[in-house]
Parts: structure tokens; C-alpha cells; sequence
């Protein structure tokens, strides 16, 4: 599924086209890729202005100039694509936007249909079904000290609660394997066990590693993960252990393993990422090396010196 860096490479590219544009036709070609929450037909988007575009965490939203606004969700395989007008429209083409451009126009693609827009309200800045979802990482009203302290009341593993949406949005599973890793966080450590100063290490990984990904325009795997013009993302060539089992990490060598998380998988490295309690296992046996190593080897000798303790003892 796209994640942050992905939709707001997506956001950039419509951002430089469709401000301005004025909508002159919708064609509805698919009647999932309308969410059925839709306040009304896209339709009725006839004659509206776009004046800008907006994302938070995984949702886009065009601003209109109209009382509501255009809310767009990209599911696994959902692209925006700028293309001509005079090409033929691909076979899993959803949604077509005519606009007051002779040459092209905009077309929503979703090969596996769970993806949809809809036409929403606005609360307090926000489209009012997603006011819910949490500010992301690089928004500046994300509010960094408070997000930490929430993480830390959680009894989730600090995995799943980097992927709840409401309380930091926009990562996703690859982003999260990627971060932990980078961070040296086990995926199973619970939450609340972690200190201020390990989660704002996890936030400075998350901030490095979505950034690289937005430089790279996004990840991409196949061709589902395109930009308006229909260009691969390449960051995928620089993940570090996601989709990398069996491969030596980048850092110590060792090689990458990867276990089940809710129906998904998680990728670490056991050396760099050790579990909490094989932490623990681990120090105490170098502890007990250490005992064992600097003792004194007695062997026989001091049960010879108890004997002649007891012997000089009057009777």
C-alpha cells in the first residue's frame, strides 16, 4: 500500500498542474472507485475550481471553490495520472476529470479497485471524515514531545502503535521495518518499555528514512506505485531489510530475518535488533564470563586451609 512518500510525491506532482484548473466533466467509470460516504455524485463537481492540494498522512484532498472538497484515498493500487486527452484510457481506468486544458486531463487508476474518492466537508482544516487521522512527521503542527509520550503509555508493540494512524500518520509497514531497523529497535518491543530518549531516536529514523524516500520519489516494487507522469519510484534499491530475508544486514552482517505480524511480516536483524529479554539473557551471561574468568582457582586449596584452621583450634 502507498505510504507517506509515496502520496505526497503524488500530491507534488498534482500540486504543479491542477491549481487553477477549472472542471469542466466528470466521467464515473467504476462504481466502487466512488466511496459510498460521498456526500454527493462526483458529478456535481462540474464548474468547480481546484485552488489547491492537500495531504494528511495517506489521504489527498482537493480544495475547491466550494463549500467541500474532493477527498481521495489511493488503497494498494490507486494513481492519479496527467495524461492526454487523446489516448485511449487504461482498462482499469475509474474516474475520468476533464478540465479547461485542451491537451490533457486527469485520470484516476486503480487496478484493484480499493482505492475511492469522495466528496467530503471541511473540519477545522480537514476533510471532517478523516479528522481522526493524525498529523504526520513533516507536518508542522505535528506535535513531536506529546506523540512520544503517548507511544509511551502504550502495552501494543511499538510496531503496531508506529503504524496506528491516529497517533502519527503516513508510515506504513516497509517505512516501519525501515525505521526500526535504522533506530535498532526489536519490532516486538512493547511501547511503554521504551525511554523518551529510544523513541525520539525511532522519530529521527522515521524523518531519515521517509525524506530519502521522497527525494527517491517514493518506493516501487512494480508498476502500481507511479507518479502523475507515470515514473517509478527507485528507493526501493536502498531498503535495508524489508523484502530482505535471508540477506546480511547492512550493518553487522548478520542475516535478516523476518516473522509473521498481523497478516503481514516484519523484517530486523536479531543482532542489531535484539528482543528486550535477549538483552537481558545476553549481559548476564557476559556477566557470568566475566565472574567466572577473573575468580580465583581454589581447586583443593582451600579445603587444606580449613582443615588446618581446624586443627590449630584448642579442643
Amino acid at each position: 500500500m502507498p505510504e507517506l512518500p509515496e502520496v505526497e510525491t503524488v500530491r507534488r506532482g498534482l500540486a504543479q498542474w491542477l491549481p487553477g484548473k477549472k472542471i469542466t466533466d466528470v466521467e464515473v467509470l467504476h462504481p466502487r472507485a466512488t466511496n459510498p460516504r460521498s456526500i454527493a455524485p462526483l458529478i456535481e463537481l462540474r464548474g468547480a475550481r481546484i485552488e489547491n492540494i492537500n495531504r494528511r498522512g495517506k489521504f489527498l484532498w482537493f480544495t475547491l471553490n466550494r463549500p467541500y472538497v474532493v477527498l481521495a484515498h489511493l488503497g494498494m493500487s490507486g494513481q492519479f495520472l496527467i495524461e492526454p486527452r487523446s489516448t485511449q484510457p487504461s482498462s482499469h481506468a475509474r474516474v475520468r476529470f476533464t478540465v479547461n486544458d485542451r491537451r490533457r486531463e486527469l485520470r484516476f487508476i486503480d487496478q484493484r479497485t480499493f482505492g475511492w474518492i469522495a466528496l467530503d466537508t471541511l473540519t477545522d482544516g480537514a476533510p471532517s471524515s478523516i479528522t481522526h487521522i493524525a498529523r504526520d512527521i513533516f507536518d508542522p503542527e505535528f506535535r513531536n514531545d506529546e506523540t512520544i509520550e503517548i507511544l509511551r503509555k502504550r502495552s501494543t508493540s511499538i510496531k503496531a502503535a508506529l503504524l496506528n494512524q491516529e497517533i502519527m500518520s503516513g508510515v506504513g509497514n516497509i517505512y516501519a521495518d525501515e525505521s526500526l531497523w535504522r533506530a535498532q529497535i526489536h519490532p516486538e518491543q512493547i511501547a511503554h518499555s521504551l525511554s523518551t530518549k529510544d523513541i525520539s531516536r525511532l522519530f529521527d529514523a522515521v524523518r531519515a528514512v521517509m525524506g530519502q524516500a521522497l527525494d527517491a520519489g517514493g518506493t516501487s516494487f512494480d508498476d502500481l506505485y507511479i507518479n502523475v507522469n507515470g515514473e517509478s519510484g527507485y528507493f526501493d534499491v536502498e531498503l535495508s531489510v524489508y523484502g530482505q530475508e535471508g540477506e546480511p544486514c547492512p550493518r553487522c552482517g548478520t542475516e535478516i530475518k523476518r516473522i509473521a505480524f498481523a497478516n503481514r511480516s516484519s523484517h530486523f536483524c536479531p543482532q542489531c535488533q535484539i528482543r528486550p529479554r535477549q538483552r537481558v539473557a545476553s549481559q548476564r551471561k557476559t556477566s557470568s564470563r566475566i565472574r567466572k574468568t577473573s575468580s580465583p582457582k581454589r581447586k583443593n586449596g582451600g579445603k587444606r586451609a580449613k582443615s588446618a584452621k581446624r586443627a590449630r583450634q584448642p579442643r
